[in-house]
C-alpha cells in the first residue's frame, strides 16, 4: 500500500508546521494549539486509511476476475469483468469509496488506458472493460488497483486487490477450404500409388499413432500380441503431421505460425488426425518435438488442443539455429515411422543439409510444403527457389508463398499444385 497527502493535506501540514513555528517565536498558545491540531489532523488521516486497508484483514475485500473467451484469437477482442465483494459490514463500508484502475499488459491494452464501466451495488462493485489482443502469447492482467482517501481528503492510499490473471492468445487464423478431392478419400490413395482396395479387402498392417481404434482386429492382435488395424483406408483417414519452421525475423515468424495453424485446423475439419512437429511443440522451449494426434472427434476440444501448442512458441535466434531445429525434425520423423503420413511444411528458405533431410522424409509420407520468403530480400528469394526445387526433385508437392499474403491464396496454390 502506497501513502500519500493529497493537495488539501499538504496544505494542511505546511499549514500546521507554520502555525507551530509562529506560535513558539511569537509566544502563541492559540497558534501552537492550532498548529499542533493541524498535524495531528493529517497524522490521524494517515493512520485511518492505513488501518482500513481492503487489502488486509479479516473484512478484506475479495476479487474475482473473469475472462470471456480466454484464450482469444490474436486481433480479436475479449471482455473482462472484475467483481470485488465485501462479505459484512465493515467491508462494505470499505468498498463504498474506492476508485478502480486495472493493469493490462501493452498486448492487451495497445498502449491506450482502458475505459471501464463501474457498476455499484451495496455489496459488490462490477468493473466491466473490453481488450483487444494484438500479439500471440500469454500476458498478464491485473491486479486491480484501487486507490481510496479518508473523509476529509487529506491522504490518498493507493494499494493492489487480487492476483494477475493471464490471458493467453492464440495466433490469428483463417478458415481455409477443407481438401475435398485431394488429400482425402480414394485421390488420395491414387497419389500415393496405393492400391485401391476392395469391399471385403481386410489385409492388416500394423497399428500407427492416429489410427481409429475402431480399425483395430482384436482377434489377430491378440494372436500376435500387437495391435493389428484393418489396411482398407475407407474406414479412416490418413494422418497429418504439420511441419513448422520458425524463422528468425519476428513478424514472419508470427505470419508462418498464423498459416500452419490454420492449414491444421482445415486438416482436422477434413476429419484427419493432425499433429504438429516444431521447435518447442510439446517439448519444451527450445526442443524439437512432436504432438500426440489429435481427432477431429473430439470436436472444439481439438481445435483448442492444436492452438494451445501454438501460444509459446518463440522465433529462432540464428539462422544456423533455425537449420538445426529442422534438422532434429526431419530425424524425429524418420524414427517416429511416417510411412503413410500426409506432411506439411511450412518451410523458410533451407541450407543444403536442411534441404537433403526434409527431402528423404518424403520417401516414405506424401510430402507437401509451403516455402515462403519475406519478399524483401533476394538473397532469401533465392534460397528459397533452390529449396523448392530441392523438394520437387524428392516427390514433394511444393508452392511459394510471401509473408504476409492472404493464407487462403497460399493454401489454393498448393492444393493446384497436386493437380
Amino acid at each position: 500500500m502506497r501513502l500519500r497527502p493529497t493537495p488539501r493535506g499538504w496544505a494542511l501540514a505546511a499549514a500546521g508546521v507554520v502555525a507551530l513555528q509562529l506560535g513558539v517565536s511569537l509566544g502563541s498558545l492559540d497558534l501552537v494549539r492550532a498548529g499542533v491540531l493541524l498535524l495531528v489532523l493529517v497524522g490521524v488521516a494517515f493512520a485511518a486509511v492505513a488501518l482500513g486497508d481492503p487489502a488486509r484483514g479479516r473484512r478484506r475485500l475479495d476479487v474475482v476476475r473473469d475472462v470471456s473467451p480466454n484464450p482469444v484469437h490474436a486481433g480479436d477482442e475479449a471482455q473482462v469483468r472484475v467483481d470485488v465483494r465485501a462479505a459484512d459490514g465493515a467491508g462494505r463500508a470499505r468498498l463504498a469509496g474506492l476508485r478502480f484502475a486495472e493493469q493490462a499488459a501493452v498486448e492487451l491494452s495497445g498502449g491506450r488506458p482502458l475505459r471501464a464501466r463501474v457498476r455499484r451495488a451495496a455489496d459488490h462493485v462490477a468493473v466491466t472493460y473490453p481488450v483487444r489482443t494484438t500479439q500471440r502469447g500469454r500476458w498478464p492482467l491485473g491486479p486491480l488497483v484501487v486507490s481510496r482517501t479518508d473523509v476529509f481528503g487529506v491522504v490518498r492510499a493507493r494499494t493492489t486487490l487480487g492476483r494477475e490473471s493471464e490471458v493467453a492468445v492464440w495466433p490469428a487464423v483463417t478458415a481455409l477450404p477443407a481438401p475435398s478431392d485431394v488429400l482425402v478419400g480414394e485421390p488420395d490413395r491414387v497419389a500415393l500409388g496405393a492400391r485401391t482396395p476392395s469391399t471385403d479387402d481386410a489385409n492388416l498392417r500394423d497399428y500407427r499413432e492416429g489410427d481409429d481404434l475402431r480399425r483395430v482386429h482384436w482377434r489377430s492382435s491378440a494372436r500376435r500380441g500387437a495391435l493389428l488395424v484393418r489396411s482398407d483406408e475407407r474406414a479412416g483417414m490418413r494422418p497429418v503431421t504439420v511441419l513448422l519452421d520458425l524463422p528468425v525475423r519476428q513478424s514472419t515468424a508470427e505470419w508462418a505460425i498464423s498459416l500452419a495453424a490454420s492449414v491444421a485446423l482445415a486438416m482436422l475439419d477434413g476429419g484427419h488426425p493432425v499433429r504438429l512437429v516444431g521447435a518447442g511443440i510439446a517439448a519444451g522451449r527450445g526442443a524439437v518435438g512432436a504432438s500426440a494426434f489429435v481427432h477431429a472427434r473430439g470436436g472444439p476440444e481439438a481445435r483448442a488442443a492444436l492452438l494451445d501448442m501454438t501460444i509459446d512458441l518463440e522465433p529462432a535466434r540464428s539462422s544456423a539455429e533455425a537449420d538445426a531445429h529442422l534438422l532434429d525434425a526431419a530425424r524425429l520423423l524418420h524414427t517416429a515411422d511416417a510411412g503413410g503420413e500426409i506432411v506439411i511444411a511450412v518451410l523458410g528458405a533451407l541450407s543444403g543439409p536442411a534441404r537433403a533431410a526434409l527431402a528423404h522424409v518424403g520417401d516414405a509420407a506424401h510430402g507437401w510444403a509451403l516455402v515462403q520468403t519475406d519478399g524483401r530480400h533476394a538473397g532469401d528469394t533465392r534460397d528459397a527457389q533452390h529449396t523448392q526445387a530441392a523438394l520437387v526433385r524428392a516427390g514433394w508437392r511444393v508452392a511459394g508463398a510471401t509473408a504476409g499474403e492472404n493464407p487462403v491464396a497460399c493454401w489454393l496454390r498448393l492444393l493446384g499444385s497436386a493437380r
